[in-house]
C-alpha cells in the first residue's frame, strides 16, 4: 500500500484554478479524471497509513502549486485498490458551534425575527421549486426540438437512400451526428467541470451525508450539467435526462439559500443567516426532492427519495418544507409545458416523463399473478446485479487507463458512434413490420416494409429513451415481435452498462426502465402464448413490472421508487405488485453486489457513513479507533503558535481542543477539555488587525461578529496568504468567545457502535476522546469510523492514503 497513485478527481481541478480553495479539496471523481488530476505514483510514509494519524486536510498548498507548474506526463496506468479510504475528502460540520458569538446572536433574535427567518425558509423553498421546474422545462423543450431535428434529418436520409441504395451513407450520417453532439457534451464536462459527469446522485448523496465534494453545488456545475445532459440525450446515448435533475435541483437550492454566487461574484446578503453547513444541507435536501418531482411528476416520490436515498439527517419540520418545494416544482413544470404544448388551462404535463394512464379495468391483476410478479423481481435483481458487476469492472478499467480528458472524450464519441451503428444495423436486419397506427410512432421508418407499415425495431432505437419507454408500456398487443424485444433488450443492456460512467452528464433511470420494459413486455407476450391469450396477460402491464424490477435491481430503491412509479402511472392499483417487485429485486440484488450508487461511492474511497456501524464492531473501542496525537490550544494563546499550527503541513487537524492546562502538543492526556475550536474559526482570527487589536484591549476599535465569519463561508483564505511579523507573533489572542465551550466528548472505553451512533446522529466533524481523568487523549473523525466496514470475511479495516 505504500505505492499509491494519485487518482482521478471529482473536481478534477488544479489547485491553481481556485486560489481561494485549499489544495486538500482535489478529490476523486466517479467518472474519470480532469485536467491536472493524474499525477505520477506517489510514495507515502507509513505515518499516512497509520490508523492513529488524524488526516482531514492537506495544507501544503504552496508546495503543490509549485509542483503543478511543472509538466507531468500522464501515466499509462493508475494502480487502484478499492480497499482504500481517501484522505483528500473533508467533512462538513452539521453541529453548530455554540460559542459566545453564536449564542449572543441567537439571544438577540426576538419572536418577530424568528418568524421572519421561518418565512425566509418557505420563500427559499418556493424559489427552489420554481427555478428547478424552469430548468426542467428548458431541458425538455431543447431536447425535444434538437432530437426531433436530428431524427427528421436522419429519417429523410434513410428514406431517400432506401429507394436509391447506399444506406451506408445514412449509417455514417447518423453515427457522425451522434458522435459530434456527444463530443461537445463530453468536452465541456471533461475540461471545464468534471464533477458534472454522471447523474450527480452519488455526489449529492455524499454531500448530504456530510462529505465535502468540491464544486458539487456551484453555478458553473449547474450550467455544465444542463448543457451536458441535453447534448447526451440528443447525441443518442443510452441515457436519460431525469437523473441529473436531482443534481440540478440541489445546486439551485445551495445557491439560493446562500444568497450569493462565487462564480458570478455576487453577494446579495439577503439570506446570510443560512450560511452554515446545517441550514445549507436542509435546503439541498429540498432541491434534490424538487428535482425528482420535476423529473417524474411525483412530489411525494421526491420527498421519499430525498429521505430514503439522499438525506442522512431528517426532521419533521423539514418534511413539510421539502414537500412544498416538490409541489411547486411540479406545478411550475406543468404550467410552463402546458402553455408550450398549447393547452394553457390543461395541466397535463406534470413531469419530464409521464408513463401515461394505465386503465385498471383493462389491465387489472389477479391473485394468481402475485407469484409471477415476485419471479419478475428475482429476474430484475439478477439482471441488476449483473449490470452493476459489469459496470464495476468497467469503472476500474476507466480509473486505471482512461484518465486523460482527451481519452475520456474519445471514449464518449466512440460509445455514441457504436450506439448509432448498433441501432442502425438492428433496424436494417429487422423484418418486424407493423401497420402505422395513428401518431403513436414519432419517427416511423419504413425501410423495406410495405407501404403503410413501419419497422418496429425503429420504435425502440430511433427515438428518445423516454418515448421508447412509453411506447413499450402502451402500444397494443402485437406491436412488437418477440425476437425484436429480445435482441433490443440484449443490445441495450450492454450499451447502457457501457455508457454509465462516461464523462458526460447523464442518468441511469430511464435506460434501466427501458431495458426492464423491453424484457417485461417480452415476458408478457410469452405468458400470453402459454395461456392462449388470457386477458390478464397484457404485455403493457408486464412491461411496467419489468421496468420496476430492472431499475430496482440496479439502484436498490424501494419505498421512493414504488411511489414514483405509482405517481408516474397515475394508478394506485399497481402499488402492491410494484412494491413486491422492488423488494424482491433489492433482496436478490443485495445478495450478489451493492447498488450502483453505493458501489461507485465505495470505488472512489469516499468516507461515507451508513446508518449503523458494522454489526461485528462491538469489540472495538474509541481508544483503538481514535486519532492521536491531538494538537491542543490554550484559552490565551500566542499568535505565533496559532500561525505555526495552521502552517504546519504535518498537522492535519481540523479541530483543536482548547484545554485548561498548558499541554505539550506532541503528547496527550495532559489537559482538561475546556472547549473546541475548528480550523475555520482560527482562520478568521489570524489577520493582523484582529489579533493586534485584541492583544491590547485599549486599542480595540470593533468587536468581531458572527457575520465576519459568515462572509468568508465556505472558503477561507489559505494561511500562506497571511503574513505575520515577528512582533505580531508575540501577541496573545483570547480564544474564549470563539471556541465551542461544550464539545461532545466520549470516554476512551466506549464501543465503536456507540461512538458511531453519537457521531452519525449528531452530524459531528470531531468527537473528543477523554480518559478516566477527563483528559484529552484523542479525537474521532469521520475517516476513523468509515475505515471499518463489513467485508465478505467479517470486519475489515481500510488503509488510509492520499489518493
Amino acid at each position: 500500500m505504500a505505492n499509491v497513485a494519485k487518482k482521478v478527481s471529482w473536481s478534477g481541478r488544479d489547485p491553481r484554478d481556485d486560489e481561494d480553495e485549499r489544495a486538500g479539496e482535489t478529490t476523486p471523481l466517479l467518472n474519470g479524471t480532469g485536467p491536472g488530476a493524474a499525477g505520477g505514483a506517489r510514495q507515502f510514509t507509513p505515518s499516512f497509513l497509520r490508523p492513529g494519524q488524524l488526516s482531514n486536510v492537506d495544507l501544503n498548498e504552496d508546495i503543490r502549486e509549485l509542483e503543478t507548474e511543472l509538466p507531468r506526463p500522464y501515466p499509462n496506468e493508475i494502480p487502484h485498490n478499492e480497499k482504500l479510504l481517501s484522505l483528500k475528502y473533508e467533512s462538513l460540520d452539521y453541529d453548530n458551534s455554540e460559542n459566545q458569538l453564536f449564542l449572543e446572536e441567537e439571544r438577540r433574535i426576538n419572536h418577530a425575527a424568528f418568524r421572519t427567518v421561518e418565512i425566509k425558509r418557505w420563500v427559499i423553498c418556493a424559489m427552489i421549486g420554481i427555478l428547478t421546474g424552469l430548468v426542467a422545462c428548458f431541458i425538455d423543450i431543447v431536447v425535444e426540438n434538437l432530437a426531433g431535428l436530428k431524427y427528421r434529418v436522419v429519417k429523410d436520409n434513410i428514406d431517400k437512400f432506401t429507394e436509391k441504395g447506399g444506406l451506408s451513407f445514412s449509417l455514417l450520417l447518423w453515427a457522425t451526428l451522434n458522435a459530434s453532439v456527444v463530443m461537445v457534451g463530453s468536452v465541456i464536462v471533461a475540461f471545464i467541470e468534471p464533477v458534472a459527469a454522471g447523474s450527480g446522485i452519488p455526489q449529492i448523496k455524499c454531500y448530504l451525508n456530510g462529505v465535502k465534494i468540491p464544486h458539487v453545488v456551484r453555478l458553473k456545475t449547474l450550467v455544465i450539467k444542463v448543457c451536458g445532459v441535453i447534448l447526451s440525450v440528443v447525441g443518442g446515448l443510452a441515457v436519460g435526462k431525469e437523473g441529473p435533475m436531482i443534481h440540478s435541483g440541489a445546486v439551485i437550492a445551495a445557491g439560493i439559500s446562500q444568497g450569493r454566487s462565487t462564480s458570478l461574484k455576487r453577494d446579495f446578503k439577503i439570506f446570510e443567516y443560512f450560511r452554515r453547513d446545517t441550514e445549507k444541507r436542509d435546503f439541498v435536501s429540498a432541491g434534490a426532492a424538487a428535482g425528482v418531482s420535476a423529473a417524474f411528476g411525483a412530489p411525494v416520490g421526491g420527498v421519499l427519495f430525498s429521505l430514503e436515498e439522499g438525506a442522512s439527517f431528517w426532521n419533521q419540520f423539514l418534511t413539510w418544507r421539502i414537500f412544498f418545494a416538490s409541489m411547486i416544482s411540479t406545478f411550475t413544470l406543468n404550467s410552463v409545458l402546458s402553455v408550450y404544448h398549447g393547452n394553457a388551462w390543461d395541466l397535463s404535463s406534470p413531469g419530464l416523463i409521464n408513463f401515461g394512464r394505465f386503465d385498471s379495468e383493462k389491465m387489472g391483476y389477479t391473485i394468481q399473478e402475485i407469484p409471477i410478479f415476485i419471479f419478475m423481481g428475482v429476474v430484475g435483481g439478477i439482471l441488476g446485479a449483473l449490470f452493476n458487476a459489469l459496470n464495476y469492472w468497467l469503472t476500474m478499467f476507466r480509473i486505471r487507463y482512461i484518465h486523460r480528458p482527451c481519452l475520456q472524450v474519445i471514449e464518449a464519441m466512440l460509445v455514441a458512434a457504436v450506439t448509432a451503428a448498433v441501432g442502425f444495423v438492428m433496424i436494417y436486419c429487422s423484418r418486424d413490420c407493423q401497420p402505422i397506427q395513428g401518431s403513436s410512432v414519432a419517427y416511423p421508418l419504413q425501410l423495406f416494409c410495405a407501404d403503410g407499415e413501419y419497422n418496429s425495431m425503429a420504435t425502440a432505437f430511433f427515438n428518445t429513451p423516454e418515448k421508447s419507454v412509453v411506447n413499450l408500456f402502451h402500444d397494443p398487443p402485437g406491436s412488437y415481435n418477440p425476437m425484436t424485444l429480445g435482441m433490443f433488450t440484449l443490445m441495450y443492456f450492454f450499451l447502457a452498462c457501457w455508457t454509465y460512467g462516461l464523462t458526460v452528464s447523464a442518468g441511469v433511470f430511464i435506460p434501466s426502465l427501458l431495458i426492464g420494459a423491453a424484457w417485461g413486455r417480452l415476458f408478457g407476450i410469452s405468458l400470453s402464448y402459454l395461456t392462449k391469450g388470457s386477458i390478464w396477460a397484457d404485455p403493457g402491464k408486464y412491461a411496467l413490472m419489468g421496468a420496476a424490477a430492472q431499475l430496482g435491481g440496479i439502484v436498490r430503491m424501494t419505498l421512493s421508487l414504488t411511489v414514483i412509479m405509482m405517481e408516474a402511472t397515475g394508478n394506485v392499483t399497481y402499488g402492491f405488485p410494484i412494491m413486491l417487485v422492488l423488494m424482491t429485486a433489492k433482496i436478490v440484488g443485495d445478495y450478489f453486489v451493492e447498488g450502483l450508487y453505493d458501489m461507485h461511492i465505495q470505488l472512489q474511497s469516499v468516507p461515507f457513513l451508513h446508518w449503523e456501524a458494522p454489526v461485528t464492531s462491538h469489540s472495538l473501542t474509541a481508544r483503538e479507533v481514535m486519532s492521536t496525537p491531538v494538537t491542543c490550544l490554550r484559552r490565551i494563546e500566542r499568535v505565533g503558535t496559532v500561525v505555526d499550527i495552521l502552517s504546519d503541513t504535518s498537522s492535519n487537524h481540523n479541530g483543536f481542543p482548547v484545554v485548561e492546562s498548558n499541554p505539550n502538543t506532541t503528547q496527550v492526556g495532559l489537559g482538561l477539555p475546556g472547549g473546541c475550536l475548528s480550523r475555520s474559526w482560527l482562520w478568521g482570527l489570524v489577520p493582523p488587525q484582529v489579533f493586534v487589536e485584541r492583544a491590547n484591549l485599549s486599542l480595540v476599535q470593533r468587536r468581531l461578529k458572527l457575520k465576519d465569519f459568515r462572509d468568508a463561508y465556505p472558503r477561507f483564505p489559505p494561511i500562506q496568504s497571511i503574513h505575520v511579523s515577528q512582533d505580531e507573533r508575540e501577541c496573545m489572542i483570547d480564544l474564549s468567545e470563539f471556541m465551542n465551550p461544550s464539545p461532545y466528548t466520549v470516554p476512551q472505553e466506549a464501543s465503536l457502535p456507540r461512538v458511531f451512533k453519537l457521531f452519525r446522529a449528531l452530524g459531528l466533524r470531531h468527537l473528543v476522546v477523554v480518559n478516566n481523568h477527563n483528559e484529552v487523549v484523542g479525537m474521532v473523525t469521520r475517516k476513523d469510523l468509515a475505515r471499518y466496514r463489513l467485508g465478505k470475511e467479517g470486519l475489515e479495516e481500510l488503509s488510509l492514503a492520499q489518493t
